[in-house]
């Protein structure tokens, strides 16, 4: 593609918005946001690449990457985390960095930190929709809108795509949505094995509290108003774990407890004190700020599996019980119906250590429960990472994206396999989509318990 100066771009874009695509009808409410100033770009940015940035009505920051040859598509990114804690342009900037080869393969990129920090999917799919509508406004007029969500974002993504359609707004505000490494089952769901490691982590090493201090139920995360700093935390973890250690050094009984958590929780033992740490401070903040202080996480019912002595791990095991108006709460503000009006492409790396792959396999049954299935293509890569898998992963999901919603081609996972292939040589080596792959149902990784 020819390179076209700034203003050359801008315009070609306006152009194509005349051809009566997504995402391109006025919106005064955008008109009331301030527009964007120039700014510098961060680190990994291509440097002709002109970056805007502003904070909105509502006090998030957003960030703006315009490439200078635009090949008139917004990518309209939403974040994982979340981050507790006010947000910060540093969240943006960051965002970007990471997801500079959105911007290298033509794409304008937008991303937005949120009004707030924690655990609120439905004011950050706002927060995601009103930059929309201010790119709209006061930079240009896309011809195609991807929504795209990132881990904890994917959640955001998928939300904002049931809340926001034709219907609601009166245009189709996306064209189509990019969900990669998602935390996919929703509140209720997705975060149930992190109750069941507060409560094996516990069993095993009873230092989360320690005996001297207030005891509390471990489905609050901590108690409203306590502070625990995460070097403590780590301090806890590796006084009984020894994670801090190669193997060689832990004691046995370390060894055993270790194995016990990685074979029980089915967790790499590496991130075993980052699920600890969203257990406890992202608990403490979903129940303290989301639902009335109640939680709705609970392990009634489970049966543990996987240790030396199940019997005796299920026997003494803290048992944790979910409140029914918590559950509620979570449920309306982060689970999804599958109502997704727009063609919807997700990847996920089949060792992913965050975002458990089985968790795809429940959005597929959400999908189809919300009469969306035809709407839906997965994908899945050799990959055990969860925040980027390679470089040309994603410029060939958006192609095959873009394929579907502009010419009908809808994509299978062997297509895209074979196409990533061809952007190796554009975006570098890193394809590694296993087309054949079928994710286990999410009870075969996380076991069933009752549900109020």
């Amino acid at each position: 593609m020819p390179q076209l100066s700034w203003h050359a771009a801008t315009l070609a874009a306006a152009v194509l918005v005349l051809a009566g695509c997504a995402s391109t009808a006025p919106d005064t409410a955008a008109l009331q946001e301030a527009a964007p100033a120039p700014a510098a770009c961060p680190p990994g940015v291509p440097a002709e690449v002109r970056c805007l940035a502003g904070q909105d009505s509502a006090g998030a920051h957003y960030l703006i990457a315009m490439p200078p040859a635009w090949n008139g598509v917004l990518v309209l990114h939403a974040h994982g985390g979340p981050a507790l804690g006010a947000p910060t342009a540093k969240r943006t900037q960051d965002d970007l960095t990471r997801w500079s080869i959105m911007v290298k393969a033509g794409y304008a990129w937008a991303g937005s930190s949120f009004r707030q920090g924690g655990v609120e999917v439905r004011a950050a799919a706002e927060d995601t929709e009103r930059l929309r509508r201010l790119f709209v406004a006061h930079v240009a007029k896309p011809r195609r809108t991807v929504l795209h969500g990132q881990s904890w974002g994917a959640n955001v993504a998928a939300k904002g795509a049931e809340m926001y359609t034709a219907r609601s707004l009166g245009r189709p505000p996306y064209d189509a949505v990019l969900l990669t490494s998602g935390v996919l089952g929703g509140g209720t769901r997705s975060y149930d094995f992190r109750t069941d490691l507060r409560a094996v982590y516990q069993y095993l090493c009873g230092n989360h509290p320690r005996p001297g201090e207030p005891a509390y139920p471990l489905n609050i995360g901590l108690p409203a108003g306590v502070k625990l700093p995460r070097p403590e935390l780590n301090a806890r973890v590796n006084e009984c774990l020894g994670l801090d250690k190669p193997a060689a050094q832990r004691s046995a009984e370390q060894q055993r407890k270790v194995r016990t958590l990685v074979d029980v929780i089915r967790i790499p033992e590496s991130s075993i004190t980052a699920h600890l740490a969203w257990g406890t401070y992202h608990f403490q903040d979903i129940v303290q700020q989301r639902t009335g202080g109640t939680s709705p996480f609970g392990n009634i019912g489970v049966r543990y599996s996987g240790s030396g002595d199940d019997a005796a791990l299920n026997a003494d095991v803290p048992r944790l019980r979910a409140d029914p108006n918590a559950v509620r709460r979570l449920a309306e503000d982060t689970d999804l119906d599958g109502r997704i009006p727009v063609p919807v492409l997700t990847v996920k790396g089949i060792g992913d250590p965050t975002a458990f792959v089985e968790l795809d396999a429940y959005f597929k049954q959400t999908m189809e429960r919300g009469g969306s299935a035809g709407r839906l293509v997965q994908t899945y890569t050799r990959h055990d990472a969860h925040s980027y898998l390679s470089d040309p992963t994603y410029p060939t999901l958006m192609s095959a994206l873009l394929a579907w919603v502009e010419r009908g081609n809808k994509p299978t996972p062997a297509g895209i396999a074979a196409q990533c292939a061809k952007a190796e040589a554009n975006f570098g080596p890193g394809c590694a989509f296993v087309p054949d792959y079928v994710p286990p149902a999410l009870e075969t990784r996380v076991p069933a318990r009752e549900r109020p």
